[in-house]
């Protein structure tokens, strides 16, 4: 058999991964022998020493050992981890550094962006069926359950972000967009009282859901308060006594420009609160209130069903971090 290697990384660790992948998927279960090192250069077309270093990497992520007598055997299978997310944010990789660090060295993640595209996601679901131990996945849409899911063994898959569709028996941690959300807002209106006006900022485009703009809408009206929803940012301009409610981080820095242009300032003249918490939230203009999850736990969730499977369904609070833009 001759490996097909590509030019990502290279063939030792490429070789040390495919070795981990067979046991991981149970070719060569534990206190098993490998083959040899002539044995594996020879069927993979490779050198002595590329094996011999590949060797090296496996037993630095303990997943073999070697003795005088036994030459090299698996002492504990590798796990493969498929975590397949939406697009890149500053949320996200804190997601993903939480998620590694409260696993051991054994368990490998391949980490997968899908930017909510339907054909790349379905892409990478079918040719990671049977590859992995465990499948944590963040869908395409969060109106809709992609039938793709369904080939997946449920006691191997966790759900993470999904909306409020049926998710049957499957694992999930979630964020709520709505309830969540308006009790997030009920939590400030000792503050938003003193504004004449709320405003969504929900453009056009953005994969959050339009379910947010109904509690928006119903928590506005139960206060008494003038809101309104702006799906274009060029549409939008800075008004004194006004409070934005920014999804996007883009449209955070978007907001306060256009404020520095009118001499507006962010706390004083007008309010600004973003959606989902972010290291670089706390220092601009005196720090940014946010509604969020806490990004950390659900890292941690994710991690301890990758260790135990134990089977979990929960929606995480929104946090409310308050600062000077409010």
């Amino acid at each position: 058999m001759k490996a097909i290697f590509g030019q990502h990384t290279t063939k030792v660790k490429q070789l040390a991964d495919l070795i981990a992948q067979d046991i991981s998927t149970g070719k060569y279960e534990e206190e098993d022998a490998l083959p040899s090192i002539n044995q594996l250069s020879r069927t993979y077309h490779v050198s002595r020493d590329t094996v011999f270093k590949a060797f090296i990497d496996l037993k630095a992520r303990d997943i073999i050992d070697s003795t005088p007598g036994k030459a090299y055997y698996v002492v504990n299978r590798s796990k493969n981890i498929l975590l397949l997310l939406d697009e890149y944010s500053p949320f996200k990789e804190a997601l993903y550094n939480h998620l590694i660090t409260h696993l051991p060295p054994r368990y490998k993640v391949d980490l997968w962006f899908h930017q909510y595209n339907e054909r790349l996601f379905n892409t990478i679901l079918s040719q990671s069926l049977g590859r992995y131990n465990k499948y944590v996945v963040m869908n395409f849409d969060n109106e809709k359950f992609s039938p793709d899911l369904y080939k997946i063994d449920s006691s191997k898959l966790l759900l993470l972000d999904f909306g409020k569709f049926d998710k049957r028996t499957y694992s999930y941690v979630c964020q709520d967009f709505d309830s969540a959300f308006y009790k997030a807002l009920s939590q400030l209106s000792d503050r938003l009282k003193w504004y004449r006006k709320l405003v969504l900022l929900l453009v056009s485009g953005t994969k959050h859901p339009q379910s947010t703009s109904v509690y928006f809408q119903q928590y506005s009206e139960d206060k008494h308060l003038e809101w309104e929803v702006k799906d274009r940012m060029d549409k939008v301009e800075v008004r004194q006594g006004e409070v934005y409610i920014a999804i996007r981080q883009v449209d955070v820095v978007s907001i306060i420009k256009k404020a520095r242009d009118r001499g507006l300032v962010c706390g004083v003249d007008f309010g600004l609160i973003a959606y989902n918490d972010a290291p670089v939230y706390e220092v601009i203009d005196k720090g940014i209130t946010t509604l969020s999850i806490d990004w950390e736990k659900m890292g941690a969730l994710a991690a301890n069903f990758i260790l135990t499977g134990t089977p979990v369904q929960v929606y995480l609070p929104t946090e409310v971090h308050l600062r000077e833009s409010l």
